[in-house]
């Protein structure tokens, strides 16, 4: 049976985006992703500087890292 994510020998980034993005084309998954909430409510999301009220620290990185995963999940 083979692997659903098969294992990698070396991890070539640039490759690993390239796959994903051709993936991507060829399912038509920005528009598909579009289409799927074409009658729902517009979702707002704001954000601000990470760094306009003070030096940058962790906090600034796990918000824009909640940003990230909220606003993909609601696509």
């Amino acid at each position: 049976m083979a692997a659903a994510y098969p294992e990698l020998d070396t991890f070539d980034l640039p490759a690993v985006e390239e796959s994903i993005l051709a993936r991507w084309a060829a399912d038509d998954t920005f528009a598909r992703s579009l289409a799927a909430r074409a009658d729902a409510p517009p979702f707002v999301f704001y954000e601000g500087p990470p760094t306009a009220n003070g030096k940058p620290g962790i906090h600034h990185v796990m918000a824009r890292t909640i940003k990230d995963l909220v606003c993909r999940y609601k696509t």
